[in-house]
C-alpha cells in the first residue's frame, strides 16, 4: 500500500510535490472505498483505495506515474541490470537553468507485510546522491541505513540508528555501485530484511502505461485464465458483461520453431515461454461470437476491435492486483472504453476488494479525462486529484478537497466548468475561427496552487 509519494525536479516536476493517499477523517461516505491498514503505532490511519487524477494534456499527470516508475526501476534494476558505467535515468526539469544539475528526488512513505517504511533517493544521471531507508515495525522510526555522498571526500558516509534491527553488510556496501541502490544491491546478495522490500517493488507495484508493466498485456491475460480457476471464471463473465458480443475466449497452444514466431505475433495477443531453446509455445486467443440463431463464430485476435483488446488486455493484470493486494497505476485508463464500462469497472474494484486483511492492501492509481468518473456515489471527493502547470512549465498537483466542494455540487460540471483548474485553456480566437490578437495567450491570473 502507498501512504505518501513525494518527488521533485523530475520531468516537469521542478518544485516538490505529494500525492497522499491518507483518507479524509471528515469525509464519511463510500466507506468500502477505504482500507484500514492497522499499523503499528498507527492503528487509526485510514488509505483510500483508488485516486483518479484529472487535468489537460502535459499537465503533468503520466509523468506522475513516470515518477513513480522510476524509483521502482532503480531498485529493481539498478544493481542487477545497469551496467556499471550507464547512466541513471534521471530527468531533470528542463525549463530553469537552476535545475539542470540538480538531482532528481522521489521519497515513497509504503506498507510491506505489515510494516512501514519511508524510501527517499536523490540522484543525477551520474550516481546515486543520498538513498535513506526508514522503518517502523513497532510504531517507531528506525533508520536502517543512511548513504550520503560526500563530494568533497569522493565517498559516501554511512549511518544508521544505533537502536535499528537492521545492519548493513559491509560487503553489500563495498558491492553498491554509484549508479546502483543498496536496497537493490542487498537484495541481489538474498539479504532477509531487504528481500520483502525488494519484492513489494517488483512484484507489488504494477504499471500500465507508455512504458508497461509485463504484466500490462493480452498475453499475461490468456496466462492468468490458464492457470487461475477464479480469473478463468471472472473474465469471461466481465467480457460478457461488456457487451461485446462474446461467447467465451479459448485458448490453445502451440509449439514452433523459434526461427519461424515473428516480432510482430508476439505483441498480437500470443505469449510465448522460452523452456526450450529451439521451440516456442504460443497461447493463442480465439474470441467465440454470438451471432444468427445463437450460432457461436470463432474469430482471430485481431478481428477484435480496439475497445474489445484493450478491455482484456487490461483484466489479467487488473484482477491480479486486486487478488494479490498491489499497488496498480493505469495511464489513461479510459482509453479505447465506453465511459460506463470504465465506471463498472472501478466500481468492481473498489467493492470486491476489502477493508481490512491482504486484498484491501490493493490500491489503484489513474489518470483519466472522463468526467463521468466524477460521481460522488463512485469516487470520494478525497480521491479526486488534479494536474496542471504553472506560467513556468512546472506541474503541480492538488486535490479536490481543497475546494470543499458542496455535498450535492455537481463535480462533473464544476470540473468542466474550470471550477477546480486542471482544464485545457482554449483562445478564443481559435473557437471563433480568428487566431489573431492577444486572446492566444494563457489567462492573466495564474492559478492559486502554482507556487
Amino acid at each position: 500500500m502507498i501512504i505518501e509519494f513525494r518527488v521533485q525536479n523530475f520531468r516537469s516536476f521542478r518544485d516538490e510535490q505529494v500525492l497522499n493517499f491518507v483518507a479524509s477523517n471528515y469525509d464519511k461516505s463510500l466507506p468500502e472505498n477505504v482500507i484500514s491498514p492497522n499499523l503499528p503505532g498507527l492503528p487509526e490511519l485510514r488509505l483510500v483505495k483508488a485516486i483518479a487524477l484529472y487535468g489537460p494534456n502535459a499537465g503533468g499527470k503520466s509523468n506522475l506515474l513516470a515518477a513513480l516508475n522510476f524509483l521502482r526501476r532503480l531498485v529493481v534494476e539498478s544493481a542487477a541490470d545497469f551496467k556499471p558505467d550507464q547512466p541513471i535515468p534521471a530527468e531533470p526539469f528542463l525549463l530553469d537553468p537552476d535545475f539542470a544539475k540538480k538531482p532528481t528526488i522521489v521519497d515513497l512513505t509504503f506498507v510491506a507485510e505489515n510494516t512501514r517504511y519511508e524510501f527517499a533517493v536523490a540522484a543525477t544521471s551520474e550516481r546515486v546522491l543520498h538513498e535513506r531507508l526508514i522503518a517502523y515495525p513497532t510504531g517507531r522510526s528506525e533508520i536502517w541505513y543512511d548513504r550520503l555522498w560526500d563530494d568533497d571526500a569522493k565517498r559516501y558516509d554511512w549511518s544508521s540508528a544505533q537502536t535499528s534491527s537492521f545492519e548493513c553488510d559491509p560487503g553489500i556496501v563495498a558491492r553498491t555501485r554509484d549508479n546502483a541502490l543498496f536496497l537493490s544491491t542487498a537484495a541481489q546478495w538474498n539479504d532477509l530484511k531487504i528481500t520483502p522490500l525488494f519484492r513489494w517493488f517488483n512484484r507489488g507495484l504494477m504499471g500500465l502505461g507508455p512504458n508497461p508493466d509485463w504484466r500490462a498485456s493480452p498475453a499475461f491475460t490468456a496466462f492468468m485464465m490458464e492457470f487461475f480457476p477464479s480469473a478463468r471464471a471472472a473474465i469471461p463473465r466481465l467480457l460478457k458483461s461488456a457487451d461485446f458480443g462474446l461467447a467465451e475466449v479459448e485458448i490453445k497452444n502451440e509449439y514452433r520453431d523459434e526461427a519461424e514466431v515473428g516480432f510482430g505475433e508476439l505483441g498480437s495477443g500470443v505469449m510465448r515461454d522460452r523452456n526450450d531453446y529451439s521451440f516456442a509455445q504460443l497461447r493463442n486467443l480465439t474470441f467465440q461470437h454470438e451471432g444468427k440463431d445463437g450460432k457461436r463464430f470463432p474469430m482471430k485476435w485481431g478481428d477484435q476491435s480496439s475497445g474489445t483488446r484493450r478491455y482484456f488486455g487490461l483484466l489479467g493484470i487488473w484482477l491480479s492486483a486486486m487478488a494479490g493486494g498491489e499497488v496498480l497505476c493505469v495511464d489513461e485508463l479510459d482509453a479505447s472504453l465506453h465511459p460506463l464500462l470504465t465506471t463498472e469497472l472501478l466500481r468492481y474494484f473498489l467493492r470486491a476488494t476489502g477493508a481490512t486483511g491482504e486484498r484491501a492492501a490493493a490500491q489503484l492509481l489513474f489518470t483519466t479525462h472522463s468526467p463521468v468518473l466524477l460521481d460522488t456515489t463512485l469516487l470520494r471527493r478525497d480521491q479526486i486529484w488534479f494536474a496542471d502547470k504553472n506560467r513556468e512549465g512546472a506541474s503541480f498537483i492538488y486535490p479536490l478537497t481543497e475546494y470543499k466542494p458542496r455535498v450535492d455540487e455537481s463535480l462533473a460540471r464544476g470540473y468542466l466548468s474550470g471550477r477546480y483548474g486542471a482544464v485545457p485553456f482554449i483562445p478564443r480566437g481559435l473557437v471563433e475561427g480568428d487566431a489573431q490578437g492577444s486572446d492566444v495567450n494563457p489567462p492573466s491570473e495564474a492559478p492559486a496552487h502554482a507556487g
